[in-house]
């Protein structure tokens, strides 16, 4: 399980386990907050295709899905 602070989630790296397209060194590029300091959406970028796409930011706590840094 890894541990996350969400206000540190922000242009954080993240390795994928299971590349899809190739693709398995990310960045989190944007994380909006509510008025509350709940995290709403997190965007997660592809390194090499600059593909964006939204994702639940608890999914990121799973260590058989993502790593911390880039591996």
């Amino acid at each position: 399980m890894n541990t996350i602070n969400p206000k540190k989630l922000l242009n954080s790296k993240w390795t994928a386990v299971k590349p899809v397209n190739k693709e398995k060194h990310f960045v989190v590029t944007e994380v909006k907050f509510d008025e509350e300091d709940m995290v709403i959406h997190c965007v997660i970028e592809a390194v090499m295709s600059h593909r964006a796409d939204f994702i639940a930011w608890q999914s990121l706590k799973n260590t058989s899905e993502w790593l911390q840094g880039w591996k």
